[in-house]
């Protein structure tokens, strides 16, 4: 008779059910493995042979013949042993029946422990919506298991204890997590706007990408605050929701990255390679495909310092998630999708010198080198950054801290954020966008209309600038941020007069 077990495979953030065969066979002891298996697959039966074995237990002395079925999908990683070894010992009848409807993930050591293994998030999630009504995972994995709701998950340490939990009913460990408690705690951040002197024009353009999601550029000199300007930009974000806190565990599940005491992710990501990392790293990619930055960026910030720095080939494939906010990587066997909605924070200098434009600093660079330099970042790819602003040097009396400008704290302006939100999820709650910089040319239509004085001075604006139709676009989903920051219900003249300003750089 054939036993079988179940466990699942994670392609992207898709999860398959995978149901475990295991038969044996009259002939010269050897264990096979089929179904379109990868290496760490194959090397699994002499994991699962020792691990039997030195848990006490006896091993086939026959043909053992395994298939992971459906045959169609490639299987890849080691979190199939668990459910291979229970059923083989099922065959052996060291396991008195079956389990049916439970589902075993996990990797074997020699000895019989279960290690940990990544993506059980997103695998829990969907096996629960089908027959599965009791999951076992490795002890490790049991707390960032427990955050799905409606499906019993226990963990084991290893083998024997599964084997007395099937056939004496002895207790697994179990465990629960409380998503909404977990979500209320106070964030400390190691970066405050209060601390950070002057520069109160890019603090304000910060506020508004942060209220809107728009993506920003920001250039000066070095020395001038841009890189803490950014790393204190995830403090004024609005916290995580409970749907995108769990989407964002997940996707930091199947890369390995989650904290196994603590998995839940609760504070936006921010995101900052270096300037060497190729496209694959960026966008994601690989023999199986695995995230990029761009997705362990979603709802929270792409920090790209010094960016003119990055390879043109590297900067060109962050327009289409820009634009569409998902990143699609096909390869022979496989597409997968992931999601890519961020906002992109970039720093740059104005020439290779840096000094281009500054006060106290003469220029040593020519207009070729300028020219080249600044050609680094394309029009198509700086068309799609919403605010482009110059952060200059601090003058004497900022430094010194001599300066009568009030330094408001991450909190106050995290609150008008987050007032500015609330205010376009309720006017986009039936679109399914959250923010402003999401709407599509009909919403644009629809919730940004402005009146005769503004369009006139657009019209200018279009033939000074030479502004392009997505260039036009976003300044109108701009100046509509703007707005709902002042609690404005219409556009005003102001607000686009603001935009105005922040989309177009001086070179």
């Amino acid at each position: 008779m054939i036993v079988k077990t179940t466990s699942a495979l994670i392609l992207g953030l898709n999860v398959h059910k995978v149901d475990i065969e295991v038969d044996v066979i009259n002939s010269l002891p050897q264990t096979v493995i089929v179904g379109m298996v990868d290496t760490a697959i194959k090397e699994a039966k002499e994991r699962i042979r020792l691990a039997i074995k030195n848990s006490g237990y006896t091993y086939p002395k026959t043909k053992v013949v395994i298939n992971l079925a459906p045959a169609d999908l490639r299987k890849e990683g080691t979190g199939f042993d668990l459910a291979m070894a229970v059923g083989i010992l099922v065959k052996e009848k060291v396991i008195d029946y079956e389990p049916k409807y439970m589902a075993f993930l996990g990797e074997l050591s020699l000895d019989g422990t279960i290690k940990p293994v990544n993506g059980i998030l997103p695998i829990v999630s969907n096996l629960k919506n089908g027959d599965i009504t009791k999951i076992i995972v490795p002890y490790e994995n049991l707390k960032e298991a427990s955050i799905v709701e409606g499906i019993e998950v226990l963990g084991a340490k290893n083998l024997c204890e599964i084997v007395e939990y099937l056939n004496q009913g002895e207790p697994l460990a179990k465990t629960k997590q409380n998503i909404d408690e977990i979500l209320l705690k106070e964030h400390e951040y190691e970066y405050d706007f209060k601390d950070i002197k002057g520069q109160t024009i890019a603090k304000k353009a910060l506020e508004i990408s942060a209220a809107g999601g728009h993506n920003v550029l920001m250039y000066g000199p070095p020395g001038s605050g841009k890189t803490l300007l950014s790393k204190a930009f995830r403090s004024i974000l609005p916290p995580l929701t409970k749907e995108e806190a769990i989407e964002l565990t997940n996707i930091y599940s199947i890369s390995g990255l989650v904290d196994r005491k603590n998995p839940l992710i609760i504070e936006r990501p921010l995101r900052t390679p270096h300037h060497s990392a190729s496209s694959v790293g960026i966008i994601g990619g690989g023999t199986n495909p695995r995230p990029g930055e761009i997705t362990l960026a979603h709802h929270g910030v792409l920090f790209l310092d010094e960016i003119a720095e990055f390879p043109r080939s590297v900067l060109e494939v962050l327009r289409q998630p820009l634009e569409d906010g998902e990143i699609t990587i096909s390869r022979a066997n496989a597409s997968i999708k992931y999601p890519a909605n961020f906002i992109l924070l970039g720093a740059m200098n104005p020439c290779p010198c840096g000094y281009l434009g500054d006060s106290h600093k003469q220029c040593t660079c020519n207009e070729a080198q300028i020219k080249k330099y600044q050609g680094r970042l394309s029009g198509p790819l700086t068309d799609r950054i919403d605010l482009q602003i110059m952060v200059p040097r601090l003058t004497q009396d900022e430094l010194l801290g001599m300066s009568t400008d009030k330094n408001e704290d991450s909190e106050t302006i995290r609150e008008r954020v987050i007032k500015a939100r609330k205010i376009q999820y309720e006017r986009y709650k039936d679109y399914n966008i959250y923010t402003n910089s999401s709407l599509t040319p009909k919403l644009i239509q629809k919730f940004c209309k402005i009146d005769a004085d503004s369009k006139i001075m657009l019209k200018d604006a279009i033939e000074r600038f030479a502004l392009s139709g997505r260039a036009y676009d976003r300044i109108l989903k701009l100046s509509r941020t703007i707005a709902d920051l002042e609690g404005s219900k219409d556009i005003l003249k102001t607000h686009v007069i603001q935009a105005l300003c922040f989309k177009n750089r001086t070179k």
